[in-house]
């Protein structure tokens, strides 16, 4: 397997930690009913929000298509105008169509949707159609076709294949990276024709290493950040895959903060539960680019400098309007402009923050 070079030691720590930090809380509205479903069109668990240049949302959520995979499908792919009135569903019956996680808007316009449970990642044009494909379905005439399973140790990773696939962006040379994240735990790249170049990464707790990639970012300096969600950090590479900086979020919870679901985290809860634990990434357009962050405890987002700086904070856990139930992803158009998805609520909401 080709491999990018990881410049990093174990031991050495290149890390930007506000421990303990006293961030202030972020004033905000959220838009009520923004989103106009058609009659008989529902929302499932919506797993990615993305906005293109013309400022139409796309909403990925998890209900239910043709099927099955292993279950029932579970994705769909909606678009909205600029007021939230609906336009069109992209990909309706699509191969890939298996269980939804993330979609994100290219410079171009292109649509590109990762889905966990095909394990590929999709390339739409703006008119709808797929102009490309990464990874490859299991086939359903396998005898041994059934959900991944995630033996200790993982089983060697595959270039060109992706074990439950998280996310996707883009650097300045149009070279496309994609979080192999759940069992892979890697970063993949691809050049702009598509071609595989190599990864980075692998399981673990040191330097350059992960447990669970889940979401994935790029600046206007083409540095990548990587939600290392199961380590409660965020490391920031090169293109090369180069360790330049990891974050760390340690903004005191409120004593008793709600749980969204679940019973109220301690310390030896997964790493997905404790406050700060990254679970979705954006990062706002120049000229001042600002790095957003969402955690499932106590279910707030984070507006950070791309030092890792923590600015403010908004939100908690909840079912009401402007509280959030696992924010699985963000697009964040302008500073104070923010789109979140809410798996556990079944529901977007646009966000319009007064800082």
């Amino acid at each position: 397997m080709r491999r990018i070079l990881l410049r990093a030691f174990a031991g050495l720590c290149f890390c930007t930690t506000a421990f303990g930090q006293s961030a202030p809380e972020i004033a905000f509205d959220s838009t009520p009913d923004f989103f106009k479903l058609p009659e008989g069109v529902y929302f499932g668990e919506v797993a990615g929000i993305a906005v293109n240049s013309k400022k139409h949302v796309f909403v990925l959520s998890r209900g239910n298509t043709s099927g099955p995979a292993y279950g029932a499908a579970a994705a769909q792919l909606l678009e909205f105008d600029p007021a939230g009135k609906f336009v069109r569903e992209i990909g309706k019956n699509l191969y890939a169509w298996s269980f939804a996680h993330a979609v994100r808007v290219d410079r171009y316009d292109n649509i590109w949707v990762a889905d966990k449970g095909s394990d590929v990642v999709v390339r739409f044009d703006p008119q709808g159609r797929v102009t490309r494909v990464f990874g490859r379905k299991t086939e359903a005439s396998d005898e041994s076709a059934h959900p991944l399973e995630h033996p200790k140790p993982p089983l060697p990773p595959v270039d060109g294949l992706f074990r439950q696939v998280t996310d996707m962006t883009w650097d300045s040379s149009d070279n496309v990276y994609v979080s192999d994240g759940y069992i892979n735990s890697r970063v993949a790249k691809y050049d702009k024709d598509g071609n595989w170049v190599g990864t980075w990464g692998e399981p673990g707790s040191g330097p350059g290493q992960f447990n669970n990639v889940h979401s994935i970012a790029i600046d206007s300096q083409n540095r990548i950040y990587v939600a290392d969600r199961g380590n409660l950090r965020i490391q920031i590479f090169d293109t090369s895959g180069k360790l330049l900086n990891t974050i760390k979020i340690d903004v005191p919870a409120p004593p008793n903060s709600p749980v969204a679901i679940g019973n109220q985290p301690t310390e030896a809860s997964p790493g997905n539960m404790h406050p700060g634990s990254p679970w979705a990434l954006c990062i706002t357009p120049g000229p001042v680019q600002y790095l957003y962050v969402s955690d499932a405890y106590p279910g707030r987002i984070y507006k950070l400098t791309l030092e890792g700086r923590v600015l403010g904070w908004l939100g908690g856990s909840g079912k009401t309007l402007k509280k959030f139930g696992w924010i699985h992803e963000l697009a964040c158009p302008s500073e104070n402009e923010l789109y979140v998805a809410e798996l556990l609520n079944w529901r977007a909401q646009k966000l319009t923050l007064h800082p």
